[in-house]
């Protein structure tokens, strides 16, 4: 039986402390991973890096109102937050992860912000070593916006795209892929990986084969598309999971493939919270590419040191074959995996001249804020980048109040002054109080029930911490 952290436990949360170095980081994922039995050949996390992503969110605002929000109440609210207090924990994901660490730039959604300063952005992540990638609805991420971002840095986007946004004048999935087939044209040729993010739900599940099809149609562009499972948190409307579970998704997935899928041979942290699997696509048809876990934990447990470079996929191939080569007792069972392949897929590989697509399945199964699993937020590998350091994300989407209502410390020259999130000016001492005024005009999902404009105090997260307190009486 899963052990849930109390409303106590999720208030007194801390993210984690500073390393010594970026090995004793990677050291401490490999613990974390051993401590929750999460350890493998097939694993990751600890092994290929110190963390799976880092989010970092750096407006709060979004275009849309999705059904299933993980943002908080008095988000729209906020002012985003100044640039020397993104470039600063910029720097302390470097410090925590080390380079090449993947970063998500996020929100809200990140395209609402000011070009140069997003560009600025994504520009000072590339220089700090990092990875960074765009996540976004879409909605104003032209192609001309997508090239100055490559310009500046950028290694992905991922778009969002699905029925809990209520897009004007979309009612089905199927009618959403136009929006997606214009993303994928905007993106087309330029030096990005192209993901998709789906949020699975009751009211769309039948359209997950479907939706596949599509992915797997525009796989020249698109290199994941990650489902991610409808959870109890946030200002979000909607909350029901019933018949929508990882499992079932997998399910959805290999119908709409048209094959098996191995989604236990790689993990990245712990297999509740992500499932992955690889599928090869050549001449219309997905063929499992981790069909032997065995054999693909091996190699991933061998040349775990290889960097893979996502904007040039004839690199990574390259760099994996020299790495594998290296290995005899690695090469000769892959070159036999290799020849096996081939007989099996021959008829195709011919019909596609040789051309051969690689697509990621990706399962994210978010938790509900107040069925928090201990031992998945122990062993969490999605971080967000608080103002105090990294925090699981699903520990942190349970108290977001507590981060966002507090000033920064800013320097301006050689003071000190603070910068209010409320307000988005800067002052000389720190506000001990915070308020948020909420109106028709910024109240967001749950929020909007109200008719007369309400207030939400928050200092430090006293108004989660009353949250808490309440929920924990009620135990």
């Amino acid at each position: 039986m899963a052990d849930f952290l109390s409303a106590k436990e999720i208030f007194d949360w801390q993210p984690y402390n500073l390393p010594g170095n970026s090995a004793a980081q990677m050291a401490r994922a490999r613990q974390r991973m051993i401590d929750q039995g999460q350890w493998h050949d097939g694993q990751i996390l600890g092994r290929r890096g110190a963390v799976g992503c880092v989010s970092l969110e750096i407006t709060q605002r979004c275009n849309l109102d999705c059904t299933y929000c993980y943002l908080s109440e008095t988000s729209e609210a906020l002012k985003d937050i100044p640039l020397e207090e993104v470039f600063r924990r910029i720097d302390l994901i470097r410090t925590h992860y080390g380079e090449n660490t993947d970063v998500q730039i996020s929100g809200g959604d990140p395209t609402v912000r000011k070009r140069e300063e997003l560009a600025a952005i994504v520009r000072y992540a590339r220089a700090s070593g990092l990875r960074p990638s765009l996540f976004t609805n879409g909605i104003r991420a032209s192609r001309e916006l997508l090239s100055q971002l490559c310009d500046a840095g950028l290694i992905d986007v991922a778009f969002h795209v699905d029925l809990t946004q209520e897009r004007k004048g979309y009612t089905t999935e199927r009618s959403l892929n136009a929006v997606r087939k214009e993303y994928v044209d905007r993106a087309r040729g330029l030096p990005l990986s192209v993901f998709f993010n789906t949020t699975v739900y009751p009211g769309n599940f039948h359209e997950v084969p479907e939706l596949v099809q599509f992915f797997v149609a525009h796989s020249d562009v698109v290199r994941l598309c990650s489902f991610q499972v409808g959870a109890d948190t946030g200002r979000g409307l909607e909350r029901e999971r019933v018949t929508v579970n990882p499992y079932t998704v997998m399910q959805a997935i290999q119908m709409g493939a048209g094959c098996a899928l191995n989604f236990g041979a790689v993990s990245a942290g712990h297999a509740r919270c992500n499932r992955v699997a690889y599928g090869l696509v050549i001449n219309g048809k997905v063929f499992d590419f981790l069909a032997d876990g065995e054999s693909a934990g091996k190699v991933i447990a061998n040349t775990a040191h290889v960097v893979f470079d996502r904007q040039d996929k004839a690199k990574t191939v390259w760099r994996m074959t020299r790495a594998i080569a290296a290995r005899p007792d690695l090469a000769a069972g892959f070159l036999h995996r290799a020849v096996s392949f081939a007989w099996k897929a021959g008829a195709d590989l011919i019909a596609a001249r040789g051309r051969i697509g690689k697509l990621t399945f990706f399962i994210h199964n978010f938790m509900d804020a107040d069925r928090l699993e201990r031992e998945r937020c122990e062993a969490c590998s999605f971080m967000v980048m608080t103002p105090d350091g990294p925090m699981s994300m699903c520990v942190h989407n349970a108290k977001r109040d507590r981060y966002l209502l507090v000033a920064a410390q800013v320097k301006r020259g050689d003071k000190t002054v603070y910068w209010n999130p409320v307000t988005g000016q800067t002052q000389e001492h720190r506000p001990g109080h915070l308020d948020v005024s909420l109106s028709r005009k910024n109240a967001r999902g749950r929020a909007k029930k109200f008719v007369e404009p309400v207030r939400i105090a928050g200092e430090a997260g006293q108004s989660r911490a009353k949250s808490a307190d309440a929920a924990e009486d009620t135990l």
